[in-house]
This record gives structure tokens, sequence and C-alpha cells, in this order.
């Protein structure tokens, strides 16, 4: 693998700093299995609290949700963006830092991306060359692929990027795959998803984005290349931004797709494309400028 780009996977972003907990994620478990078991042990998924004592929690694997206090978020996604945030605040709920025994009511309410974001993290402070990736997963839910985030990190021995779920604990066989070891066939990845389904390979009504209007489709996809070409650059935007162009995405001219279907090629293989990649991010403004809650499109007359 070329060195510079395995230098740039190795640097960490706004998202990813560990900052003053550096040393304390070197001290966290060598072993990837036991590491992502530990950071699930620290988090409760919107979902997993909403569901309670049932689905997935049935047999409590995420603890006794009637111990969550109801005075507490019932997701904490706009407030703990940052690994430095979220390694703080698991801190302040039990100084004893990340344990398997967590209490309930001691841990956080994140969802996938925020997991990704602390396994690279810790894994960058080890070392590792690592990176957050946005797609879709088929296999959390029969019969649709729902928005997820996972983590790639590269494996020197064995000269390649493995891909790991973290967020979640799921028993022998119930999943087809290792969860610490997902085989690239097994998740949909941005770029992929988006030109399936604009060359009609993939019915677009099957990849799902949660945020509780139905978005699904072509409009998912689209949000999650810019996710996933962000997070190859080391930066993990959250929920709460998006490109620009996404609120006319209906209005869209075929020229303007084709733009969007070249990014998602460059997106199949990032590695083999990180030049051409970056040097998008870097000069296309499409790709690099958001909206936020407070920020919109006319904050930037006369930049795009």
């Amino acid at each position: 693998m070329n060195e510079r780009i395995m230098k740039h996977y190795r640097e960490s972003g706004r998202f990813t700093y560990a900052g003053p907990y550096e040393v304390f994620f070197r001290s966290l478990p060598d072993d990837v299995r036991e590491l992502g078991n530990l950071v699930c042990a620290q988090i409760i998924h919107r979902v997993t609290l909403k569901d309670g004592n049932h689905g997935a929690n049935a047999d409590l694997r995420y603890g006794d949700m009637n111990r969550y206090p109801w005075y507490r978020m019932r997701c904490e996604d706009d407030v703990f963006l940052t690994t430095v945030s979220m390694a703080a605040e698991l801190m302040r709920l039990d100084g004893r830092g990340f344990i398997e025994s967590r209490l309930t009511e001691h841990k956080l309410v994140l969802c996938c991306r925020y997991v990704s974001v602390l396994m690279a993290s810790i894994l960058k402070a080890k070392g590792y060359a690592a990176r957050c990736r946005a797609g879709f997963a088929p296999y959390i839910r029969p019969g649709i692929s729902m928005d997820h985030w996972v983590t790639e990190y590269f494996d020197e021995v064995q000269n390649r990027w493995i891909l790991i779920d973290a967020d979640g604990f799921f028993k022998d066989g119930e999943l087809p795959f290792d969860q610490y070891d997902i085989p690239a066939d097994q998740f949909d990845f941005a770029g992929e998803t988006w030109l399936d389904i604009r060359q009609g390979r993939k019915d677009g009504s099957r990849f799902i984005y949660a945020d509780g209007l139905g978005t699904n489709g072509l409009r998912a996809s689209a949000r999650y290349l810019f996710y996933d070409l962000n997070a190859l650059m080391n930066q993990e935007l959250t929920f709460s931004f998006a490109p620009l162009w996404l609120d006319r995405f209906d209005l869209l001219t075929e020229r303007e797709l084709e733009e969007i279907d070249l990014v998602a090629e460059l997106l199949c293989k990032p590695d083999n494309n990180y030049d051409a990649l970056t040097e998008r991010w870097n000069t296309d403004r499409r790709w690099r400028l958001f909206c936020s809650p407070l920020v919109g499109a006319d904050d930037f007359a006369g930049i795009i």
C-alpha cells in the first residue's frame, strides 16, 4: 500500500482527534474484536433505547433500558460530535473509563456514525491506518439496506483493509460473516450503491436513509456519497450536515447527475483513486461546502 495514503489515514481530523485521551486509548485492548466489543458496551443506539427490552435487546445484551433515566436525552448525536467529547462524557459518567460492566444509565445514546468515529480514533492512536466508511448495511433488517457507518483498518500483516462493525453485539450465527472481518460484498458502499441504482442494477427503494421521512434511492445514496467522500478525507460529518445541492436534488440536471456519477466511480476504489478524490475534495466546492441547522445555501452567496 502507498505509504502516503497510509500516512493520511494514520492522521486524525477534527472528529477523530484523540487529544488528551490518546495515551488512554493506547492502553485499551489491542485485539480488534475485544476492542470493538468494549466500545459497544459503552453505547446504546437510540433505536435500542426506544425498543426497550424487546427485539435485539430481549436478552438485555445492551443493558436494562428501564434503568435509563427519563430526564436524559433520548439521542445524544447532536451533543457528542467528536471523540474527545464522547470520551470525556464517558469518563464523567464513570471515572473507571471504558468498562465492560458499564451501567445502562452511564452509557451514551449514539448511533453508528459515532461508534465508527470512536473506533477509528482509537485505532489511529494505536498506530493503525484507519478510516470511517459511510454506506448501507443489508444485514441489519431483512429485505432492505439501512444507512450505516462502519470502520476500516489496514492490517499490514495481511496487506489489506479489514472492514469492521462495532455498532452492536452479534452473537454466533446471527450474521453469515464475522462482524470484525466483513466481506466487501456484504456492505453496500455509497459509490457502488449510487451507480447500481443509476444504472438499474438494483432497486433504489431498498436503500433507506433512516430520517423518519422514508428517504431512499438516489437521494439517500447521494447523501452517503457526500459523507463517504468527506470521511475518506478525515472529515466524518454528522447527520446535521448535508451538501448544498441536496435540497434541490429533484431539480438536478442530467449533467449534474453525471458529475455525481464520476465521484461515485472514484469512491468504488478509493485507494487507486486517492489523488483524484483528494483533488476533487480540495477544488470542487459542491463536495466541500455544506448546510447545517443554522447555515443555508444563502450563506454561501458569492462563494459558489
